[in-house]
């Protein structure tokens, strides 16, 4: 059934009903997926639940994909010194028209009567609202951040972000992030997460580390755009002697009511940097991207 899926995204057939129709008249398909002439093709019903359960239960996909990165290194194609790092959006199948604002409460259905996607949402939200328990609701979110509520939220399918784009009508999409050799191209890992800049940042450490530990390849260079220029993860790579070729977000001139560097003063016989509120602001050393930011600096 994996082959048949593999079949089905390769040539775009998403339909599970016109995947196993093709099937069964496609001497190439039949080949492929080791059918022989005579051999039964899986009911379409059947081959749908095994989609939507076994397999996304398992972890089959994961050990089929490894299977293959394995074979690609013994074959030589890894280089393993020079990784790179990127996400592509991949819009969800949604009518953008079924959303609701995300700030405006929603009267879900009942789980037995919800969609698959609707009933994986509400089962987040839950453990969301079970970890924090206790805890003001308008506190302060992860990484001390404000909670923020989405823009919109699909009523099809709520794990979707909204995404607007200058230039573009926005729509719902996931990103689908890679971690790629640069030898040949190969990727190394994948992973399927919400378009969202900072769970980009997060699922880049978690790629590189499963590498590290499936593979026992962990790279001398990461390269990526600007998207992962922020200061946690360059220092996180850093930290494991990995060089990031990575443009830094520059945030030197500020237009949201903050400070802009250029108005930090450094009295030099106390030390200490003023700042235009007229309080002392201590030198603090950070090491790792704090030296990249301070080379950028001069």
């Amino acid at each position: 059934m994996i082959r048949m899926l593999l079949v089905g995204y390769v040539f775009a057939i998403r339909s599970e009903r016109r995947i196993c129709a093709e099937i069964q008249v496609d001497l190439a398909y039949r080949w492929f997926c080791k059918l022989g002439i005579e051999d039964k093709i899986p009911d379409h019903s059947v081959f749908c639940r095994a989609r939507q359960e076994r397999f996304r239960e398992s972890d089959a996909f994961r050990r089929v994909f490894e299977g293959v990165v394995g074979m690609s290194i013994a074959a030589g194609l890894v280089g393993g010194e020079a990784f790179s790092v990127d996400a592509s959006l991949i819009k969800a199948d949604v009518d953008k028209k079924k959303r609701m604002p995300g700030d405006q409460p929603i009267a879900w259905p009942k789980a037995e009567e919800a969609s698959h996607a609707v009933r994986e949402y509400l089962a987040v939200l839950d453990a969301g609202n079970d970890e924090n328990r206790g805890r003001d609701d308008d506190g302060p979110g992860e990484g001390g951040q404000p909670r923020t509520p989405p823009k919109e939220v699909s009523l099809t399918d709520p794990q979707a972000t909204w995404v607007a784009r200058p230039g573009v009508d926005p729509f719902f999409a996931y990103d689908a992030n890679y971690l790629i050799d640069n030898k040949a191209g190969i990727i190394m890992d994948a992973v399927g997460t919400r378009a969202n800049r900072s769970i980009e940042i997060a699922v880049t450490q978690t790629m590189v580390d499963r590498v590290d530990r499936r593979f026992n390849l962990r790279p001398k260079r990461l390269a990526g755009d600007t998207v992962y220029g922020a200061v946690e993860l360059l220092k996180w790579l850093t930290d494991r002697n990995i060089t990031p070729h990575v443009p830094v977000w520059d945030k030197s001139v500020r237009s949201d009511g903050k400070f802009s560097r250029a108005g930090f003063v450094f009295d030099q016989t106390r030390n200490v940097y003023v700042c235009p509120g007229r309080t002392d602001q201590h030198r603090q050393h950070r090491p790792g991207p704090y030296s990249l930011l301070q080379s950028q600096q001069e």
